[in-house]
């Protein structure tokens, strides 16, 4: 093992974590919070860094390959989160799949027991390619297309709609310019070097 690797949980520690599945060439940091590792289902080619919290105790998580999660990401799945492959989450991003009510319609925290709540629960969708800058929040029920960059410190509400291979930012978050696909040619012929290989 290199010097470099031992920050990463070993391919037999792994197995003894307890995910629902993951794929080759995982490297998840030992200083990372996973709880619900039942529920989460990792893809190949995936890092995930130093004091990430995954709170999938309810909900899941869907990862699929190629994906990146910074450092001091937290990932909130009781609602379901989904990233397709090459997305990538920078530092400090918060994605939340559930949230309280913050109205003053009904009392929130996790201490309260549930029917005095009204928690915002839905999916949180991100399309291949997306990447979402560091710093930002990413609300329950909001879709990432194809290709979208989020810029830092940006906010993502419930329903955002956006167009594929945008970039947005701002709170909340708004298109500002269009997003290269010269990305796609490189994935083709990453593709096919991995067709070829044995």
């Amino acid at each position: 093992m290199s010097p470099l690797d031992k920050g990463y949980f070993t391919e037999q520690e792994l197995a003894q974590l307890g995910f629902a599945a993951y794929g080759d060439d995982v490297k998840i940091s030992r200083n990372c919070a996973i709880i619900g590792a039942k529920n989460v289902r990792i893809g190949s080619h995936v890092r995930i860094d130093d004091y990430v919290v995954i709170s999938a105790a309810s909900g899941s998580l869907e990862l699929g390959s190629y994906i990146h999660i910074a450092a001091g990401a937290y990932l909130g799945c009781s609602g379901g989160i989904t990233m397709a492959d090459f997305t990538a989450i920078s530092h400090g991003t918060k994605v939340y799949s559930a949230s309280d009510d913050y109205s003053g319609a009904a009392l929130t925290n996790p201490t309260v027991p549930k029917k005095y709540l009204k928690v915002d629960v839905a999916p949180v969708v991100l399309g291949r390619h997306a990447i979402i800058g560091a710093g930002s929040i990413v609300l329950p029920g909001a879709h990432i297309a194809e290709g979208t960059a989020v810029g830092a410190m940006s906010l993502i509400k419930r329903g955002f709609q956006c167009a594929p291979w945008g970039v947005y930012f701002g709170s909340p978050a708004r298109k500002i310019a269009s997003r290269s696909k010269v990305m796609l040619e490189a994935e083709a012929l990453l593709s096919a070097e991995e067709r070829r290989q044995p």
